[in-house]
């Protein structure tokens, strides 16, 4: 167990989140790869060399398009190669109006181009001269930044529920070394950085919450809540117009008054409408250019209206099996993340506690739950050749949020959440060392799920022979009739 004798002075400092600020760095950057791993990083980055060095969102003459040159040792400046940017260039691109172009929402690319021309304005090699030290830069800038947020605002998330000092420590240490946001820290990706932005997004609700128990929420805070909610929209097509659906409706429950609603609004609507002006620019369309099969038709294209994320694609008995699978089995999303095998059980306790926190675990339920359901729906293959299932990385801020509040409700329950996370970290280290693109399943995937589960059977089999029972179990168990009782 986390050690529990932690000096008052050390409890009340900033030196443990300093310290976890420092650590969250470390893996970051110890993580980051100076290659692009898949399709997926490849047309990101293809977008962003374009914008800078091609002044065009079409991405046809993009390194990570067109087959990479070969390797010059007397080359001027060499760049290692001992990993390949991508042997044939990335198919994650659609073909509209005789050019290529990047099948990622463009707004984020925006972004990261910024980044990119300061590189250059401070003397920084282009991306066709030093494709290495590109890749890396945009890595550390996105997934790695992604990452440190999500781990420091976890443990912010614990200090906010109330637990002690090494549970947070343990809180954050579990997020970010015992599930799938530690492979996906490797490589540019929206999925970590959408984590990254939910997280920060529970802290913010968190706030506002605090704020209205003595007075009106401030409105900086509401439009920082905005700006988070329009960077989810353009991270995440699928889940982060659900994100802003359910959050809208957790604030008007909040705030009960029109004038926050519409500071929140006003704060999204730049990166809504900035989004959507681009997309129809480009494709014609207001859905998701991506969603669109005429795009795919491209001479070898890998994509088809069958495989492609958008339709519906299932008979009834398939889908529900294809639910299921998200979840759990070789590719599931829990059995990926053991600690979250908690959370599901702990809502529907901290349900019947009714703790200050009910409505935000509402909200968490909603948009997790949407996202797996629309997902379930709009695809068939899983989200690919990935790690688990991507499109579900930032789903890990509402169920540690989860978490957070019921350790604090139910604190016989820790030990389960300690032990979750330990086999969870030696299942993340394995996760990490194949990245997040990998094509096949995790080395010893199936005998690590065999001993987490032999383990925890044997934790709560010893709670059911001891004196009492544990508190959860009280709370999930029917109401005894009074003559039973």
């Amino acid at each position: 167990m986390p050690p529990a004798c932690i000096s008052p002075s050390l409890r009340n400092s900033r030196v443990p989140g300093m310290a976890v600020l420092l650590v969250a760095t470390a893996v970051a950057v110890f993580s980051a790869r100076p290659y692009a791993g898949s399709w997926n990083d490849g047309s990101r980055l293809a977008a962003v060399e374009a914008l800078v060095d091609q002044h065009t969102l079409a991405i046809d003459q993009s390194i990570f398009v067109a087959p990479p040159r070969p390797f010059d040792p007397h080359a001027p400046t060499p760049y290692p190669r001992d990993e390949p940017l991508l042997d044939n260039g990335t198919c994650d691109k659609l073909f509209i109006d005789g050019h290529y172009y990047s099948d990622k929402p463009a707004v984020i690319s925006l972004l990261m181009a910024g980044v990119y021309q300061i590189w250059q304005w401070c003397g920084g090699a282009p991306a066709r001269d030093r494709p290495d030290l590109f890749c890396l830069l945009m890595t550390l800038v996105t997934s790695g930044l992604a990452y440190v947020v999500a781990v420091f605002c976890t443990y912010r998330l614990g200090r906010i529920a109330g637990l002690s000092l090494s549970w947070c420590l343990l809180l954050a240490a579990s997020l970010g070394l015992a599930t799938i946001a530690l492979p996906y820290a490797r490589h540019v990706n929206n999925h970590i950085m959408l984590l990254g932005v939910a997280a920060a997004l529970f802290l913010g609700i968190q706030r506002v919450a605090e704020a209205l128990r003595s007075g009106p929420a401030p409105w900086p805070l509401l439009a920082w809540l905005g700006t988070l909610a329009g960077l989810a929209y353009n991270l995440d097509l699928g889940t982060g117009p659900i994100l802003l659906l359910c959050l809208t409706a957790l604030l008007a429950y909040r705030c009960r008054r029109l004038i926050p609603l519409a500071v929140f609004g006003l704060a999204t609507l730049p990166w809504l409408a900035t989004h959507h002006v681009i997309n129809y620019a480009i494709g014609g369309t207001f859905t998701p250019m991506n969603a669109v099969a005429a795009y795919s038709l491209w001479p070898g294209c890998p994509f088809t209206a069958q495989n492609l994320t958008g339709g519906w694609n299932h008979t009834p008995g398939h889908f529900v099996v294809y639910l299921a699978s998200l979840l759990v089995g070789r590719r599931g999303f829990i059995t990926h993340c053991l600690p979250l095998f908690v959370p599901v059980p702990a809502f529907v306790a901290l349900l019947r506690r009714r703790p200050a926190e009910l409505a935000e675990l509402v909200f968490a339920s909603c948009w997790a739950g949407g996202t797996w359901l629309l997902y379930g729906a709009l695809s068939n293959n899983s989200s690919g050749a990935c790690c688990s299932i991507r499109w579900f990385v930032p789903l890990l801020a509402p169920g540690y949020f989860t978490l957070a509040v019921f350790m604090r409700e139910y604190p016989a329950w820790r030990q389960d959440f300690f032990f979750l996370s330990g086999w969870g970290a030696v299942l993340g280290g394995l996760m990490w060392w194949q990245g997040p693109w990998m094509q096949h399943m995790v080395p010893w995937f199936w005998p690590i799920q065999a001993a987490t589960l032999v383990t925890w059977y044997i934790m709560i089999q010893s709670r059911r022979h001891g004196k009492t029972a544990p508190p959860m179990q009280n709370a999930l168990a029917p109401e005894l009739p009074a003559q039973a009782a």
